[in-house]
């Protein structure tokens, strides 16, 4: 799927998609929530070629050794999740987009670490990385 949008809440970053999505996945791990105050965060990767950010430019945290996420810097949104163990590849956040329809989520990352108190009864693939 390509020509996918989204953007910040203020609307000061905006991005548009030119490419294929490579994979998606919904991530339970601590450092995602802490990073989004919410339980699970839900990713869709695409090469980082196929992304034009367009507005204000991202600021970025280093969370942990390797990786680089982006926020506005103006309304604090998260955007986008970087690590060095997949070059060329960024994560954006699925509730960033303008219309995530066609947008399907299929496999769980960091299970283990899930909180205890959200259930989720998919039959979707849970892995522990």
């Amino acid at each position: 799927m390509s020509g996918l949008s989204g953007r910040c809440l203020c609307r000061s970053v905006r991005y548009r998609v030119s490419g294929p999505i490579i994979h998606t996945g919904h991530c339970h791990c601590e450092s995602c929530r802490r990073a989004t105050s919410s339980p699970v965060t839900s990713f869709f990767c695409v090469a980082t070629a196929d992304v034009a950010f367009e507005g204000e430019a991202l600021r970025h945290f280093a969370s942990s050794p390797g990786v680089s996420r982006g926020f506005c810097g103006n309304c604090g949104s998260p955007m986008s999740f970087a690590t060095d163990k997949r070059p060329g590849e960024i994560d954006l956040y699925v509730g960033t987009l303008d219309d995530a329809s066609g947008v399907t989520v299929s496999q769980h990352w960091f299970w283990s670490e899930r909180v205890a108190w959200l259930s989720c009864d998919d039959d979707l693939p849970k892995h522990d990385n």
